[in-house]
Order: structure tokens, then sequence, then C-alpha cells
């Protein structure tokens, strides 16, 4: 029900744009939240943004560099991801649900009903 693309391999300082479509559910009840995993490290929550795109969090690693927008019309929320450094490196998977949540709930993979499988990101130093 959510599909994740636009990963590949990119230098250090370049950038990326990955995308995540919705088919199944109407992706404007629900918020979407981007989540990545480097190996051997648990999945850490990227970015979200709520329903109506009106309100969007960011991990402190990414804030500046990442930027999270959605288009509902087209089904499909993006992650805009500029000066991509080797730490970026992962997994990315998008989830969405029809919850909003405060504070730092939504780092947290359980937070989520739904999931796409995931894109993968590299960026070489």
């Amino acid at each position: 029900q959510l599909q994740a693309s636009g990963g590949g391999l990119v230098q250090s300082g370049g950038s990326l744009r990955l995308s995540c479509v919705a088919s199944g559910i109407t992706l404007d009840y629900y918020a979407i939240g981007w989540f990545r995993q480097a190996p051997g490290k648990e999945r850490e929550g990227v970015s979200c943004i709520d329903s109506t795109g009106d309100t969007t969090q960011y991990v402190d690693s990414v804030k500046g560099r990442f930027t999270i927008s959605r288009d509902n019309a087209k089904k499909t929320v993006y992650l805009q991801m500029n000066s991509l450094k080797p730490e970026d490196t992962g997994i990315y998977y998008c989830a969405a649900d029809p919850t909003w949540w405060s504070g730092s709930r939504w780092t947290e993979p359980y937070s989520y009903d739904y999931w796409g499988q995931g894109t993968q990101v590299t960026v070489s130093s």
C-alpha cells in the first residue's frame, strides 16, 4: 500500500529525492513518516508530516538538509535530501498512520500501521 522509490548511489554533498506513493488507502487521512536503517543499526525516524502538510518534524541530524512534503492529489509524499553525508546511508522506508504523534513518539516504528518496502540510499565519501 506504500511504495518508496528514488534511492540510489550519490557522492557526499549530493542530493536525492525520495517518493512514497500510496495505494489502497486515502492518503489525506494519514500522517507519513520516513525512517532509515543502516546495517547493524535500529530503524531510525528521520522525518514526518501530518495529513495536511502543515506540520513537519525532523531528527536533529537532518535538520536544514532534508525537506518533507506531500501532494495528496498525487497520493505522494516526498523527502528531498540535500548535502548528503555518508552517515545518511541506509534503507529508507515510508510509513503511514492515521494519528499525528506529538513529542518523540513519531520516531518510533511501532507508531505506524502501514509500511512500504525500502529504497536503498548510499552516499559515498
